[in-house]
């Protein structure tokens, strides 16, 4: 545990490495939050849970679709044309849908696609960075588990953060202040040197980009159910809390989920793992779908905390793994988009759980509502196993082998100073 913990303190300290993680966590805290926001504020509004759980899904589809074209964007243009100005999109739109709230729903719904749409693709952005800022392989995929555990405190305070806002002034003011924090995270990340500096490898002309690779779909797979399962809990959540205590009881079911996947984050990033991460998932994806299941018992406040503590004990660790896996599978020239790609996979299948979950939780209550991400990781553990030799792919396919843009000791990075790198 010490070793890990002092190969995460080595990561921070290379030059710019905690800004660009600062800076994209903060910059990503709109879209990682978008979910728990527009459910609280349409409830506020007075709108129901099906309207919710569809605004909900219209923002992640609508996500879905902008983040691996704006990731192919950023390939291809560098990081800074593309991520502020589609920050500064999202947020105005979000910005004019917490004026006008729900009383036209379809104005609500364009203004929410909107946003989703323009959501610049820091995490993909980040991800594709990583290996230009730090100088070994090993510290990468150490960046790669810090990244994870990062992000689970951010989902940890985030449900906080929003319910404060809400509680302190209003769910309109949540929605306009984490937006306008998501803009100053973007800004800090594009003005950073190495973001300026970054390029794209060179890439084969190919419609598919990224999607060409057989692994990376199969990952792809598995990933719409994760998503599916943690989309579905927002709304069952949210049904649980209105019978319990309310939003506070609801911000403290969200963070518990995000206070769990920090734990199990740490704890696998602390540690050097051997053999193929393709068969460690497969652990990891099928102990996430197990610990979804005690959520249907719905126990008192403190003891449903708890389950959901345990249900994301395994989420950052299987997030971890992945990243890994993309790094693999990933087409020379497409590592932005690949894992815009993941990220678009995950919401697509978080928004699909959203709008399950909606109608589900209105017919049969929270019960049903919690069955939902049970089934969900069900699915994705099988669709893991029956794409095993999808993901094991030879290691000439991988990025790693194939590509300086993954593998900074393999080949020259001309587009970085020593200086910037250092």
């Amino acid at each position: 545990m010490a070793a890990g913990i002092a190969g995460y303190l080595e990561v921070l300290r290379a030059r710019h490495a905690a800004r660009l993680l600062t800076g994209t966590l903060v910059g990503r805290l709109p879209n990682a939050v978008a979910s728990i926001m527009i459910v609280l504020f349409v409830r506020a509004e007075g709108g129901t849970y099906s309207l919710a759980g569809t605004l909900a899904a219209v923002y992640g589809v609508a996500n879905a679709v902008g983040q691996p074209v704006l990731g192919r964007l950023v390939d291809r243009y560098g990081q800074p044309r593309v991520q502020l100005p589609a920050a500064l999109a999202a947020a105005l739109a979000m910005a004019v849908f917490a004026l006008t709230g729900i009383k036209t729903p379809v104005l609500a719904a364009a203004l929410v696609a909107a946003s989703g749409l323009f959501t610049p693709p820091l995490e993909g952005g980040l991800r594709a960075l990583w290996p230009f800022v730090l100088r070994r392989q090993d510290q990468v995929h150490t960046a790669y588990a810090m990244d994870a555990v990062a992000q689970e405190v951010m989902f940890t305070l985030g449900p906080l953060l929003v319910t404060l806002c809400a509680s302190l002034w209003s769910a309109r003011a949540a929605l306009m202040v984490l937006n306008l924090l998501g803009v100053l995270g973007a800004l800090s990340v594009v003005c950073s040197p190495p973001s300026r500096a970054w390029r794209s490898a060179p890439r084969e002309a190919h419609w598919l980009g990224a999607l060409r690779s057989p692994g990376l779909l199969a990952l792809l797979g598995v990933f719409l159910f994760v998503g599916v399962a943690l989309g579905s809990i927002t709304v069952a959540a949210a049904s649980y809390a209105d019978t319990h205590g309310g939003d506070t009881v609801y911000g403290r079911l969200m963070a518990g989920l995000g206070l769990g996947a920090l734990v199990g984050g740490a704890v696998y990033g602390a540690r050097q793992w051997s053999g193929a991460p393709e068969r460690r998932l497969r652990v990891l994806v099928a102990l996430l779908a197990v610990c979804y299941l005690p959520l249907m018992l719905r126990p008192g406040v403190a003891a449903m905390v708890l389950l959901a503590v345990l249900s994301g004990v395994f989420l950052a660790p299987c997030v971890a793994c992945a990243f890994v896996i993309v790094d693999r599978h990933a087409p020379a020239g497409t590592v932005t988009e690949a894992f815009s790609w993941l990220v678009t996979t995950f919401t697509v299948g978080s928004s699909l759980g959203t709008g399950v979950a909606g109608p589900v939780v209105q017919a049969g209550g929270a019960l049903w509502g919690f069955a939902v991400p049970g089934a969900a990781g069900a699915v994705s553990s099988l669709v893991l196993m029956a794409a095993g030799r999808l993901l094991s792919a030879p290691a000439a396919r991988a990025v790693v082998a194939a590509s300086s843009e993954n593998d900074p000791n393999r080949a020259g990075e001309p587009r970085l100073s020593p200086e910037e790198r250092a």
